[in-house]
């Protein structure tokens, strides 16, 4: 992990705990990471996350991929360098949400494995689920809601995951959702029914 370039900051810690932030919350923080080829759902299905814990009466929030880079990432582009930094910083993003007790569902294309490895590394063991929709290219050309692949096939957009720029599945990721064999709102509910089985919407959850 690379260390900050300044050697005069120091770590300033607050006064209120992790575990008091989730006992008012009634829920434990962590990061649920949708990652999959464009147009395989993944903003879709964590929206549809987002809402089912909401009217669950939880604190959740949703980090999507386009939305970031028209602010925090605006200065990014889909380079392999400028990919690696975009899920950099989203990363440490989430990490701070999770480690305040949110829910954070994030919505990355997120090509490369070891980029998802170091973002799982840094939060704390459970802090960190990664959701595969695993839906063909072929379905999701079909789909193409923008247009985007057509451009990609037609050389107007280069370094286009799945066409021109590659993309490495998740070999153990703890959810699989096949998009294109379940409809948006079962892969959201089988993402909300995991999250209760392991106790991550359980009210009486702390940590100390």
């Amino acid at each position: 992990m690379l260390e900050p370039r300044s050697a005069y900051i120091t770590r300033h810690e607050g006064r209120i705990t992790r575990a008091e932030r989730q006992r008012l919350l009634r829920q434990r923080g962590v990061t649920v990471w949708f990652t999959g080829l464009s147009a395989s759902g993944k903003s879709t299905v964590a929206a549809l996350v987002e809402q089912a814990l909401h009217r669950r009466g939880h604190y959740c929030c949703v980090l999507d991929g386009d939305n970031i880079r028209f602010g925090l990432n605006r200065d990014l582009g889909f380079s392999p360098h400028d990919r690696i930094e975009n899920i950099r910083r989203i990363g440490e993003v989430a990490k701070l949400f999770t480690q305040n007790g949110a829910i954070t569902l994030t919505a990355f294309i997120s090509p490369y494995r070891s980029d998802r490895d170091r973002t799982r590394a840094i939060h704390e063991p459970g802090d960190f689920i990664e959701v595969f929709i695993d839906c063909p290219l072929e379905e999701c050309e079909h789909r193409d809601p923008r247009g985007l692949y057509a451009k990609a096939r037609a050389g107007v957009i280069r370094d286009f995951t799945g066409i021109s720029a590659p993309y490495e599945p998740p070999p153990k990721p703890e959810l699989v959702l096949h998009t294109d064999r379940e409809t948006e709102g079962q892969s959201a509910e089988i993402v909300v029914r995991y999250l209760e089985e392991r106790g991550y919407l359980n009210d009486r959850f702390t940590r100390e």
